[in-house]
Formats: C-alpha cells, sequence, structure tokens
C-alpha cells in the first residue's frame, strides 16, 4: 500500500508541495477550505476593479487534473492526533496519513479590535475584495447625490489601514481611478478631488523592503495624489471614521471623517495552527507561528512539516523568513524533497535555504518597472494560474491543462 501523504491548504506552499509529488509513489490528499488556490498578491487590483476574481483564482482540481496520485478534497481541518496521525474536519471526517504537510497560510490581524473587521474590511479573500470594489464605487455615486460639502468631503475620503506591499498597492491603484478612470464619468463630484490616505504605525512604507525603495515608492504615491502618515496609530474605527493618534505628538487624538476605511494591516494565525502547536507540544512566537527544524519538521515529530506563512524559519543571518509566496513555495518543493528521499532511502538533503529572488509592489501603472498587467493577461492566454508573477518563477510552472477555462466556482467549505 503506498504511503499518504495529506496537504493542508492549497495555496502557494501547499500546491507547490503537491506538484512536486506528482512522480512520487505516494498518494496525495489535498484539504482546502476552498476550492481554488487564490493569488492574494493581486486581490487589490480585484478590489479596485481592474481584474475580475476569475482571474485570481483557478479550480484547484483543473490544476492537478493531470495529476493522478493527488486528490483535492474541499473541507475545514480544525484537528490533528499525532498518535494515531490523522487529521479530522470540522464535519467529523478523518484521514490517516503517514507524511503531513501543514500550509495553511494565515489571517488579517486587527490586533485584539476584531470589532473594526465590520467598518474596515480586510483583503485576504475573494469576498473581502469585492466587498471593498463595492464600497470603492458607491462611495463614488453616493458623493454624486450629496450636496452638503462636508459630507460629500467624508464620501470621497479614502483610508488604507497599513503601508506594506498590500496598502501600498491598493493605495496606489485607488489614486488612479479616482485621478484617471472616474475622472469625466461624473457631473456633480470631481472623483480626482478624493483624498487617498495611506496611514501605518511604522516609521515609513514597506518596512520589509530597504530604505532607499521605501522612500521611492512613498515619492510615487505622493506623486499620484496619496496623503502617507506614517507613525500613526488607530485608537477607534467606526461606521463614520477612524481616530488615531501620532506616535510624535502623544496624547492627541484626531478624528477622521472615512466612509470607506480599508484594513491591510497585520496577520495572524488560524485557529487550526493554535492547536495544531497544542497537539504537538510544539513552540511558537508571540503571533502563534510554529518553530521548526532546518528540514522544515515540527521537533519531535518529524512526519510533520509546517511551511509558508505558518512556520518560523531563518534565513542565514539568523532572522525568521519572511511570510511571502516566494519562501512558501520554495519550502513545499523542499518538504516533498524530503519526503521523497526518505520513501527511497536515501540521505536527507542539506537544511532548507531561501534562495531570496526578490520582492515586487506595483505603485500604479506609470511606474517603472515590469507591466504586470499584460504579462498576467498573456498568461490566462496560455490558462495558466500565474504563481510566478511575484515569484520570479518561470512562466508555466502553474499552468492547468491546455484546455481548461479559467473560471471559477467560488466555493468555501462551510458556504452555501
Amino acid at each position: 500500500m503506498k504511503k499518504q501523504v495529506v496537504i493542508i491548504g492549497g495555496g502557494f506552499g501547499g500546491l507547490r508541495a503537491a506538484r512536486a509529488l506528482k512522480a512520487s509513489p505516494v498518494d496525495v490528499t489535498l484539504i482546502d477550505r476552498r476550492n481554488y488556490p487564490l493569488f492574494q498578491p493581486l486581490l487589490y487590483q480585484v478590489a479596485t476593479g481592474s481584474l475580475s476574481p476569475g482571474d485570481v483564482a483557478a479550480p484547484l482540481r483543473s490544476v492537478l487534473s493531470r495529476q493522478k496520485n493527488t486528490r483535492v478534497l474541499l473541507g475545514d481541518v480544525v484537528d490533528v492526533d499525532p498518535a494515531s496521525r490523522r487529521v479530522v474536519l470540522a464535519d467529523g471526517a478523518e484521514f490517516p496519513y503517514d507524511a503531513l504537510i501543514v500550509a495553511a497560510g494565515s489571517q488579517s490581524s486587527y490586533y485584539g479590535h476584531d470589532n473594526w473587521r465590520q467598518w474596515a474590511p480586510s483583503l485576504k479573500s475573494v469576498e473581502e475584495a469585492t466587498t471593498i470594489r463595492h464600497k470603492i464605487f458607491y462611495a463614488f455615486e453616493v458623493a454624486e447625490r450629496l450636496s452638503d460639502p462636508a459630507q460629500r468631503r467624508a464620501w470621497l475620503t479614502f483610508v488604507i489601514v497599513g503601508a506594506g506591499a498590500t496598502g501600498v498597492e491598493l493605495a496606489g491603484a485607488l489614486a488612479e481611478i479616482a485621478r484617471q478612470t472616474l475622472k469625466n464619468d461624473f457631473r456633480s463630484i470631481h472623483p480626482e478631488e478624493a483624498r487617498i490616505i495611506l496611514i501605518d504605525g511604522a516609521p515609513r512604507v514597506l518596512p520589509p523592503f530597504p530604505e532607499d525603495l521605501s522612500r521611492k515608492a512613498e515619492r510615487s504615491l505622493t506623486k499620484l495624489g496619496v496623503q502617507v502618515k506614517t507613525g500613526v496609530m488607530v485608537k477607534q474605527i467606526d461606521k463614520e471614521g477612524l481616530v488615531f493618534a501620532t506616535q510624535n505628538n502623544a496624547g492627541t487624538d484626531e478624528r477622521l471623517d472615512a466612509r470607506t476605511v480599508i484594513w491591510a494591516g497585520g496577520v495572524t494565525v488560524p485557529a487550526f495552527a493554535k492547536t495544531l502547536a497544542k497537539r504537538m507540544n510544539a513552540a511558537t512566537d508571540k503571533t502563534g507561528r510554529i518553530k521548526v527544524n532546518a528540514d522544515l519538521t515540527v521537533p519531535g515529530h518529524p512526519e510533520t512539516f509546517v511551511i509558508g506563512d505558518l512556520a518560523v524559519a531563518s534565513g542565514p543571518d539568523g532572522k525568521p523568513l519572511p511570510g511571502v509566496a516566494q519562501v512558501a513555495m520554495q519550502q513545499g518543493t523542499y518538504s516533498a524533497k524530503v519526503i521523497v528521499r526518505r520513501l527511497r532511502g536515501q540521505k536527507a538533503p542539506p537544511p532548507f535555504k531561501y534562495l531570496d529572488k526578490g520582492n515586487l509592489a506595483v505603485i500604479g501603472r506609470a511606474s517603472p518597472g515590469p507591466d504586470l498587467q499584460s504579462r498576467l493577461t498573456a498568461h490566462h492566454r496560455r490558462r495558466c494560474f500565474g504563481l510566478q508573477l511575484r515569484s520570479g518563477d518561470r512562466a508555466g510552472d502553474h499552468c492547468a491543462p491546455e484546455g481548461d477555462s479559467i473560471r471559477t466556482v467560488m466555493t468555501t467549505a462551510g458556504s452555501r
């Protein structure tokens, strides 16, 4: 009987691990609460109307349809039993494993203020992206009908909380919508006068990037008309706007009326990660991410790999690797390689080493750099799920079969 490999999560890391096991003598079961992998780096374009949801998602079964040793199951994994080596789904179903790869990703963190979510949606799912798109365009429509200057100004004020890659790209795209796309579409308002404000508690935008690139990004945003406020801490978000305080002016709160607030702040681990850590007695960092060995396994559980956003793995400099697509994909390939070598009785590969291929933040269509939109279109003409757009992978590495459609039925476990 073939060994059973269970992969939890069909995102960058999980999908790459499954594909790396294509020719291996194992049976692979990939379980995800969605039936499609999501290219999150381009969700901001769905939120601003540049792309449709089907452009950033493709059916998992189509992507893996030619991989006969792999099955895809829709389900929400809620527990794991390391002793019997079984994972448990929310509906009670259980699946045994000889090797387990956990690539469950992350979710938005409101830093203990989850009640803000109803007023400031985050950008981690297709559903949230379409909600944000509705909020953005609805704001312009409401402003068109208002005569009161104060109310109109509030509806034409857009605040993005979080100046990481998502926040920066979203701010740039939103500025282009207001100043170019919608410029001539209204009669009572001037969309180009909309205020797009990007705020963050850090001292600069794009904190993970080198300082010179951070400064360049801020100049590009300013040129597009985006107001950048750094060193700012949000104190409250409600239906009418938000309250914030500037760190260098402690004790003074400022109210900003804005009918559209978008959360692009931090991330945290899903509930399953906490369960996994408890069941395996694994050490975690302060955010709940699991500390793994050099071969990405959980200490004391060599059959269990944790990759991507859930893993605390160090780079050559000793610092934790960032939660980006490139890391997850390389870890997915590596974990699959370890499993195959064990099956063949071969020597274990060297410890995981991340090859940094660079990061990309796109700030408006006029910004320097490759034309991401045209590359995406070209890849979709080949029916590709373009995971390589930000990762540096070669084109076609994640292509679905030539005849498949890119259209996706958006289904999540537990939804109707």
